[in-house]
Parts: structure tokens; sequence; C-alpha cells
């Protein structure tokens, strides 16, 4: 572990920020990532003109390394000074408090589903819309249901294992970096006129710093499947599907996770009103409003999982 705390310090950490964000979940005024947004608007707006081939790509790379390693640097070196052992677990986890999206990921994706149990597709529409960039004006509740299901697997990782695997490598400062690193791609990372080079650099930094994370939520994903059967179907899909999505973790992070659901996701989706045929993600029964709790349920029990095995791994390292 590359922090200044041991490992029996950061387990109680973790335990904490966890618990923080299941009592208290997101801040809903001056969230610091809110702070890091505006300021990352600035810095591609003043950064983002008048360039073109390599040089709009190093540009892109500057942007990134103002807007993301200030923070960084400056988180580690406050928790590298001197401090009662108390408080550095308390900063610890007040950092992955404000990094991890546990309780944000079930309070969007449930209403979805309680919207749609309830008849009320207006609802469920206008809902979809707060966290899918895909069209809603006129999605019936297997294209909500399927873009809820869909976003509940793949944020499962970007909002929380990716968080959890680089706090458990570098403490607060390694959650912080994953979390603004995210951020940034969700921003930049696009193959749009105006971000295809600029943002080039914050996409592939986050496929790298996503890598390990994705795997082992695939992993977890399908270990947690209901049964033997689920297991072996959720690693074949991720074995057979995931080669096919252009995003190197979205796709291993999806396909096992429908397929532990035993759902049949991606394929057709309607964004800016065209039809985008996408590959097929799991295999079974297309997604139903029943089916959003389910992939809440693999995520929390995913949660639990790394939780068991990283303050087993630190009770391990402590008693070695």
């Amino acid at each position: 572990m590359l922090s200044s705390l041991d490992w029996s310090a950061l387990a109680a950490a973790l335990l904490a920020g966890v618990l923080l964000d299941a009592l208290l979940g997101e801040v809903s005024r001056l969230h610091p990532l809110v702070g890091f947004g505006r300021l990352s608007n600035a810095i591609e707006a003043r950064l983002n003109q008048s360039a073109a081939g390599p040089m709009r790509f190093a540009r892109g790379l500057l942007a990134w390394a103002l807007a993301v390693l200030p923070p960084v640097v400056l988180t580690a070196w406050v928790l590298t000074r001197s401090m009662p052992p108390a408080a550095q677990i308390a900063l610890h986890a007040i950092l992955l408090y404000f990094c991890i999206g546990l309780r944000s990921l079930r309070d969007h994706m449930l209403p979805i589903g309680h919207a749609l149990l309830a008849g009320d597709l207006a609802a469920a529409r206008a809902l979809t819309a707060r966290i899918v960039s895909r069209d809603t004006q006129h999605a019936s509740e297997s294209d909500l249901a399927k873009a809820a299901t869909e976003s509940m697997l793949e944020n499962g990782n970007d909002a929380v294992f990716g968080t959890l695997f680089w706090f458990a490598v570098a403490g607060g400062p390694g959650a912080l970096l994953f979390r603004l690193a995210n951020t940034l791609d969700a921003m930049w990372g696009y193959r749009s006129e105006r971000f295809n080079l600029f943002g080039r650099s914050a996409a592939r930094i986050d496929d790298a710093l996503n890598f390990l994370p994705a795997r082992l939520t695939a992993i977890s994903y399908a270990l947690l499947a209901p049964g033997a059967a689920g297991t072996r179907r959720a690693l074949a899909c991720w074995r057979q599907q995931a080669p096919a999505w252009d995003s190197p973790n979205a796709g291993p992070v999806m396909s096992s996770g429908a397929g532990a659901l035993g759902l049949q996701l991606g394929g057709a989706a309607s964004y800016g009103g065209e039809i985008e045929l996408r590959p097929p993600l799991g295999t079974g029964s297309p997604a139903l409003a029943a089916d959003i709790p389910r992939a809440w349920r693999l995520v929390r029990n995913t949660t639990w999982l790394w939780l068991a095995a990283m303050v087993a791994i630190a009770y391990g390292a402590h008693h070695a």
C-alpha cells in the first residue's frame, strides 16, 4: 500500500468513508467536484483553442495535469505531515466519502424503477434523462429499464469499485486521483470535433486507471451471480461480448453484469435523434422495471464483497 497509513488504519478509514456515504449521501451544496468541474471548464476554455494535431493533444494533456495534479499532490502532502493517527484516518475517510458514489447511485437509479412500477412513464423518462445521454422522450419501459440497468452496472465500477481500488493502493489521494480522472473523461472524453484530440489524453488516462478495477468488477459480478450457472454465463458473456465494445473497460463490466443478471442489454439506443446499434450485452430476457433493484443489489453485494476482502487483507497484513 502506497499511503502513509498501515493496512489496519486504512481499513478503518475505508469503513468510515463508506459509512459516511451510506449515512449522508452526496453533498447537496458546495460539493468539491462541482468546483473541480468549474475549474476544468475554465482551463479547457483557455487551452482548447487555435491549435490542431499534436499541439491540441499536448494542450489537452497539459489541461489534464493542471486540473488533476495540484489537488492530488496537495492532499498527499497534507497527509504526510505529522498529525495524530486518528486525524489521518479521518482525513482519508473524508476524501473517500467525497469520491465514492454508492449512495448516490442508489438514490438516482431506484426511483426510476419505482416510477416504472407505479406506471408513471413520464416521471421515469425525466429521471432517466438525468443520468444518461441517450434520448428518453419516447422511451418505453424496457428502454428505460435497460438504460438504468446498464448505467447501474457501469457506474458501479466508475463511482464505487474503481474508487475503492485506488483507495486501497494509495489511500485518499489515490481515490481522489481516480475520481478526478474519471470526471475529466466524462467531461472531455468525446470523439467530437471539439474534444477528439484535446480530450484524448483524459480518455486514455481514465482507461489506464480503470483497467484493473474494471476486470475485478467483472469478476465480482460473475462470482455473485445466482448459482454456478449464472457465474458461467457471466464469464461467457464477458469473454464473447466485451471485445466488441469500443470501451476496453465498460465492455467487461457490463457484459459480465448483464450475464450475471440473466438480462439482454445493449443493442439499439437513440442518441440525438439517431438510432445507434450497439453490440449485445448479456443473454436472457429484456430488462424490466423489477430488474433495476436487482442490478442495485448486485452492485451493493459487490461492495460488501470488496469491503470484506480489503478488511481481511488488512487484518492478515497487520498480524503477519
